[in-house]
């Protein structure tokens, strides 16, 4: 299927692994301009050389800047001063006791997962809205409507990502502008690969074994019962992404692996 991005402009946050690699890798190969963000020059040229060994011809832009700060989002939007598609994808978690989370872990998660969308999002609305045509998507989490008790923080700043996408999107009712959010479940990413293969090794198990269990106990209600891949979530971003999605606005879309029991 064509899904008509060739001769769009797309800024994928966090995209030197994990989702967001893959996020950027299909909308590549769909013929977008993709530019490529990380917080270093080495994992952002590392990246744009995987997307190219991958999807020869790809059109690729790299931006190295932290953008869990006003200055880095500064930065990227020089560099990039017009996008038709923003993927709001940059994330951090970590697994820690609410008793335990400090004021400034709240305000550094919250700046990272929330206020990194918000100004980008600021920046690159206007330009969508002239030229009537523009995808905001926020990547949340099926943590954004089941909170997890052993990281309440990260769950928050999901809620606060669904809740954000649907104001966006009720303020450019009627417009060719669409914002939505993608909701992930359990996925294999870096960091969550890495924790279940050094849970394995402590424990004396296969990763495989220690994913099993994982699911039988942690998330007992995936329909899915193992981690998605990235490259799974990244084919629905790239259709949310596209022409082709102009019905879907203000929406949650879930492709969290049936972790979530509600039908709403």
């Amino acid at each position: 299927m064509d899904l008509e991005l060739k001769g769009k402009t797309a800024v994928v946050t966090g995209s030197t692994a994990g989702i967001g690699l893959a996020i950027a890798e299909a909308l590549a190969e769909e013929g977008a301009t993709v530019v490529v963000n990380g917080r270093t020059e080495e994992r952002v040229a590392a990246a744009i050389k995987r997307i190219e060994k991958k999807s020869s011809g790809a059109k690729l832009r790299g931006v190295a800047a932290d953008l869990g700060t006003a200055k880095g989002a500064a930065e990227l939007t020089r560099a990039v001063p017009e996008a038709d598609i923003l993927v709001n994808n940059l994330g951090i978690y970590a697994v820690k006791s609410f008793l335990e989370i400090a004021d400034a872990e709240w305000m550094n998660i919250f700046e990272v997962n929330v206020l990194s969308g918000v100004r980008l999002s600021r920046h690159y609305l206007p330009g969508m809205l002239k030229r009537n045509w523009g995808r905001i998507i926020f990547i949340s989490s099926e943590s954004g409507q089941q909170i997890p008790a052993e990281m309440v923080h990260y769950g928050v700043t999901k809620t606060a990502q669904i809740a954000l996408a649907r104001g966006l999107a009720e303020s450019v009712a009627g417009t060719g502008v669409t914002v939505n959010t993608v909701m992930p479940g359990p996925t294999a990413s870096e960091g969550v690969t890495s924790f279940v293969n050094d849970l394995a090794r402590k424990r004396g198990l296969s990763p495989t074994e220690v994913e099993k269990e994982l699911f039988k106990s942690v998330r007992p209600s995936s329909l899915l019962k193992r981690l998605e891949t990235p490259e799974e979530i990244a084919v629905v971003v790239a259709f949310v992404a596209s022409p082709l999605s102009a019905a879907i606005s203000g929406a949650a879309v879930r492709a969290e692996g049936g972790v979530v029991r509600s039908i709403l």
